[in-house]
């Protein structure tokens, strides 16, 4: 990756126009070929950019500045799109070598909820044990298949933050259980709608279908949860 801060103007030209003036900025050149403009502010987001592939041409102007001509391939969406950048005055320059990214990897993402809560199902509700992870039905797996205490059916659904469209969800695979007389031998089956956050309006509708809600507390299930260190 190149990184060069230097008090440039960028123009844009293809679907639109855009025209950035002159300014300090960071100029960012990353070996997947694309190209970043980024001011001190405005968060992550960059002021312009060229999406890779794209070809990269520095050059000069008649007056002695250094240009960057940066070009995008024409495709059928459209023409070739253009991204200039005149530069005044380099204040650093230089290039490092960053090698393969693992990628990143997320902890607390709908996957380890459902591994924990499946080792430890009572953290729902007490008495409950797991029949089965990904239960399938004709529209797709319940989370977790489990029955209580009185050998009744449970389905569990699982989402990091839980939603409207979550109990819908959820909704969609009680109305299919329903009709397995299997399932139903000792009663209707239940639903559980569990989550680290449930948003006011999901709960509301969960409650009118029916459906309890469960708040997953992600550091209690993995036994970082010290009772002794809160302060209530």
């Amino acid at each position: 990756m190149r990184i060069v801060v230097a008090r440039c103007q960028v123009d844009y030209a293809g679907r639109l126009t855009a025209h950035l003036p002159m300014a300090t900025r960071v100029l960012m050149i990353k070996a997947d070929g694309s190209v970043l403009v980024h001011s001190d502010g405005g968060s992550y987001k960059p002021l312009n950019w060229m999406s890779p592939p794209c070809l990269v041409r520095e050059g000069t102007t008649d007056d002695g500045r250094v240009e960057w001509t940066v070009t995008s391939r024409a495709t059928a969406k459209g023409p070739e799109d253009t991204l200039r950048i005149l530069i005044e005055e380099i204040h650093h320059d230089s290039s490092h070598e960053l090698g393969i990214d693992p990628g990143l990897q997320k902890d607390g993402v709908e996957k380890h909820l459902q591994e924990l809560l499946a080792e430890h199902p009572s953290h729902l509700a007490d008495g409950l044990t797991l029949v089965r992870r990904e239960f399938p039905t004709a529209i797709g797996p319940v989370d977790l298949m489990c029955r209580d205490a009185g050998g009744l059916s449970v389905a569990i659904e699982i989402k990091r933050r839980g939603e409207i469209d979550g109990v819908e969800q959820l909704t969609r695979y009680l109305e299919l259980l329903n009709r397995d007389p299997l399932l139903c031998a000792r009663g209707p089956v239940r639903g559980i709608f569990a989550a680290q956050e449930i948003k006011p309006q999901a709960r509301v509708l969960a409650t009118d279908r029916g459906i309890t809600c469960a708040l997953v507390d992600y550091d209690a299930l993995r036994g970082l949860d010290d009772a002794e260190s809160r302060l209530f």
